[in-house]
């Protein structure tokens, strides 16, 4: 096992690390923050509570990482849910509004805290079949990458500029692809719908405080399945990653520090925060430098940006919640399209567990919820149910 102690740690800030650190958390905000402010829409938030949302994550973000990076001297990155975000965008609203969905966001918080105390409970979210989880992934996200395409029947003009800019700019800087397409929406959106109205006191962003609500249907068709999106596809991938580098840290306070920041910023809105995967490949490789030991300067400034960033969410959330809904699921879609092919042939990948996986990607693609319980929480219980099924014969 690699360990990295305080005594062993190389004095001086490393320019390679500084760099990449602040390139992360450019590309990891650019590339998804529209599925962010979808997610945060579908379910009620109102432009001001989708500001305050934007602000306490960027904060959670930014002090988590900071905060494990220099207590472990390993690059600990941390990001949103985007997968979690897409969840919300493609759900229905629940009975209660805003504020229940608010009360699932601080119990999924609490749960990612026991997985951490309690570790059988990560081992239960771990011990889900992939194929299952990568199913209802696929049909979490699937929704949402049509959206591009959706978008030049109605809005032909930008959404072909769109579209356009991102594959241009991946043909040669696949990084920069989705941030350059959001430039591009984001000036159209800007040129079709001037931001009248939004002075310098509207632009600076303010927290909203929310009182969670707590009903049983937020609770099952919300903060389940959030909650193993999260983990399934966020917290367990980023660690294999930080594996991957040769770092291999305590799981212990990685989900009770990410947990009670999410447990305490969905007070003001915020979905939860968790550990990167995309990004952790960024500030831990070798791109953040070749001394393995000076690597978790990356994530530190990674951190850094994410708060400074925090800054802009009032003026991006008045800028997206104007817009026509295609024009932002269409941008939000084209930051998934990766992730919804690596989920779908996860799913597939295991002939003996397809067709369980592909009833799970179906049923959560179809959106229909039964006892307003939404369709992804479905989707995994008839996959299951089909998973067990198929073992015994």
């Amino acid at each position: 096992m690699t360990t990295f102690s305080a005594a062993s740690q190389p004095h001086g800030l490393s320019p390679q690390a500084v760099g990449t650190g602040l390139l992360a958390a450019l590309v990891g905000y650019a590339s998804s923050v529209a599925v962010v402010i979808q997610g945060l829409t579908a379910v009620g938030a109102t432009t001001g509570q989708v500001a305050s949302a934007l602000l306490g994550l960027g904060l959670a973000k930014g002090a988590t990482a900071i905060f494990l990076s220099l207590k472990l001297r390993m690059p600990i990155s941390v990001a949103w849910t985007t997968p979690g975000m897409a969840l919300l965008a493609t759900a229905t609203a629940v009975q209660g509004g805003f504020p229940a969905a608010v009360g699932a966001f601080v119990v999924v918080g609490a749960l990612i805290m026991l997985a951490g105390l309690w570790t059988p409970l990560g081992r239960l979210v771990a011990a889900i079949p992939k194929p299952l989880a990568s199913g209802m992934l696929a049909g979490i996200i699937l929704k949402l990458c049509l959206a591009p395409f959706f978008a030049v029947g109605q809005a032909p003009g930008l959404a072909l500029a769109i579209l356009a800019t991102w594959v241009i700019v991946g043909r040669f800087a696949r990084l920069w692809a989705v941030p350059a397409a959001v430039a591009v929406a984001l000036a159209g959106m800007i040129g079709q719908t001037p931001l009248t109205g939004l002075g310098w006191a509207q632009a600076v962003p303010v927290f909203e405080p929310v009182m969670p609500v707590f009903t049983v249907e937020a609770l099952v068709g919300i903060a389940v399945p959030l909650f193993i999106v999260t983990m399934a596809s966020q917290n367990i991938p980023g660690l294999a990653v930080l594996n991957t580098y040769g770092y291999h840290p305590p799981t212990r306070p990685l989900f009770l520090v990410t947990g009670a920041a999410s447990a305490l910023t969905a007070l003001v809105g915020s979905p939860a925060v968790n550990l990167a995967a995309i990004t952790a490949a960024l500030c831990a490789g070798p791109d953040a430098g070749p001394d393995t030991r000076r690597r978790w300067q990356a994530a530190v400034l990674c951190g850094i940006g994410y708060i400074l960033l925090a800054g802009l969410a009032a003026v991006a959330a008045a800028v997206v919640t104007r817009q026509p809904p295609i024009l932002i699921e269409a941008v939000a879609g084209l930051a998934l399209i990766g992730a919804f092919g690596g989920a779908l042939l996860g799913a597939v990948s295991s002939e003996s567990e397809r067709t369980p996986a592909l009833v799970t990607l179906l049923v959560t693609a179809s959106g229909v919820g039964f006892a307003g319980i939404g369709s992804a929480f479905w989707g995994l219980v008839l996959g299951g149910l089909l998973h067990l099924l198929h073992r015994k014969t």
